[in-house]
């Protein structure tokens, strides 16, 4: 684990991973705050081989307190990030920041509103509620006065799914013109951002391929686009290529470029190990410099929303598989991703190409990873819930400290917060030493930001 390794054109001083967690410490315009850096820093301190910078949106429009990276006027931000990384670190923790695009989502609405407000009236309803000449209102009262099982019946299902789940656009929308277009917009706005973190200083970057969002929707096999872009995998993988590509022609040679990507959507119809053993072998074909595996967090299995929410998409079985919290199955939540990953590496390295492949999914303790190592499972180890329950991890363990790591209890409190997303933080110390000089309080003022420090077998 403590062992160096070589990442594309970027040499690692250990085979330690933090994968990209979104805290929600930016604002509204997407900037690098105080908070953003403190949170970083932070991570830094434990000196792991490398840190992933959260999913980072590539369009300059407004998606909450998110980080943004598409305009050059964050720039300047995102460098007082790499630098803060570097200094902490003592130079010893490469930086890569998380490019994702995403689609439109909305809250599921209330079903008064929807009705009288929001839904269009057509032909296709007067005709199933028997009211060809009626007026709109008649028909908006008339569906009003409608149980829910009687109501499904008048409605479209993707109308149905507005009411009950909240709208929510495809990458098989393509009637809406700027879905239509995606092949023709994202290689550009993917590659104009990776050049903005290549300016701000970053080592590289992690084109985001995985969960519920727009490019591991074009690998899924539920992407039925017709326009040479879904439907087959061959079709599916076309746009992630493209993508890749764009950025790769875009910076220079010594900046690393990978992506994240599933070992299996889990869901009903979506893509399985096979397809990603396929894809595996054709980025490493390309000449992406690493591959970095989840596994699950759909939006097709999320469990309903409430009214005014919007959909999560880590709240159903490929969301525990994401995920996976202490109140398990009889396999537990350890290391479920360690086998696909493993199936995944193996095929790569039969077809003779040697890119890293990153595990990441319940992985908490040094001889569990060691073993994973040693057994060639995988190149890369990624803590992302432990190393938020102690971001020393990495020095403790190194250093002879072991004992003293703060090892999660896979709650998964911190998912929760990302829920509704408020501030995120770990149960197992944000509530310690609050009134410490210095110590930077949740919004609510109830909880402290950062773990506390540490420094040589002693918090300080």
């Amino acid at each position: 684990m403590f062992s160096p390794l070589q990442v594309g054109p970027m040499s690692i001083e250990q085979r330690t991973w933090v994968p990209a967690m979104v805290p929600w410490r930016s604002n509204d315009l997407g900037e690098v705050t105080d908070d953003v850096l403190n949170w970083y820093r932070r991570f830094a301190e434990g000196k792991p081989g490398v840190i992933v910078v959260e999913a980072t949106g590539i369009r300059d429009v407004p998606s909450g307190p998110l980080l943004r990276i598409g305009d050059d006027r964050y720039i300047e931000g995102l460098k007082k990030l790499a630098d803060t990384v570097r200094e902490a670190s003592g130079g010893k923790t490469r930086l890569l920041i998380q490019l994702i695009d995403f689609l439109t989502i909305r809250k599921r609405p209330d079903r008064e509103k929807f009705l009288s407000r929001f839904l269009t009236i057509s032909p296709l309803h007067r005709q199933r509620l028997e009211m060809l000449s009626a007026s709109e209102a008649e028909i908006r009262n008339s569906m009003l006065g409608l149980d829910d099982e009687a109501l499904q019946k008048i409605l479209s299902p993707k109308e149905w799914e507005d009411l009950t789940c909240g709208y929510r656009e495809r990458v098989a929308d393509t009637h809406i013109e700027d879905i239509a277009n995606l092949p023709n917009t994202l290689p550009n706005l993917f590659s104009e951002a990776a050049l903005r973190a290549q300016k701000a200083g970053f080592d590289g970057v992690e084109l985001h391929y995985a969960h519920a969002y727009t490019m591991a929707s074009f690998l899924s096999a539920t992407n039925s686009r017709i326009d040479g872009y879904g439907g087959d995998i061959q079709a599916r993988l076309r746009l992630p290529l493209k993508v890749f590509n764009s950025v790769k022609q875009a910076v220079r040679a010594d900046f690393v470029v990978g992506c994240r990507f599933l070992s299996d959507e889990i869901i009903d119809g979506g893509s399985r190990l096979e397809d990603a053993v396929f894809f595996a072998t054709e980025f490493a074909r390309a000449g992406m410099d690493f591959l970095s595996l989840s596994r699950g967090g759909k939006f097709d299995d999320a469990k309903q929303p409430r009214v005014g929410s919007t959909s999560y998409p880590y709240t159903g079985p490929s969301g525990y598989e994401c995920m996976p919290g202490y109140i398990s199955d009889a396999q537990g939540p350890f290391g479920r991703n360690i086998d696909p990953v493993a199936m995944i590496r193996n095929a790569l390295r039969e077809q003779g190409f040697n890119t890293p492949c990153v595990v990441a999914g319940g992985l908490y303790s040094f001889y569990q990873a060691e073993d994973v190592l040693q057994a060639e499972q995988a190149d890369i180890i990624g803590f992302a819930r432990q190393a938020l329950a102690d971001p020393d991890w990495f020095e403790k363990v190194r250093s002879g400290f072991g004992a003293e790591v703060r090892v999660c209890q896979y709650s998964n409190y911190c998912e929760g917060l990302d829920q509704k997303h408020k501030q995120v933080t770990c149960e197992l110390w944000d509530r310690e030493r609050l009134q410490e000089e210095g110590v930077d309080l949740s919004i609510d003022g109830r909880r402290r930001l950062v773990a506390p420090s540490w420094s040589g077998g002693h918090s300080l």
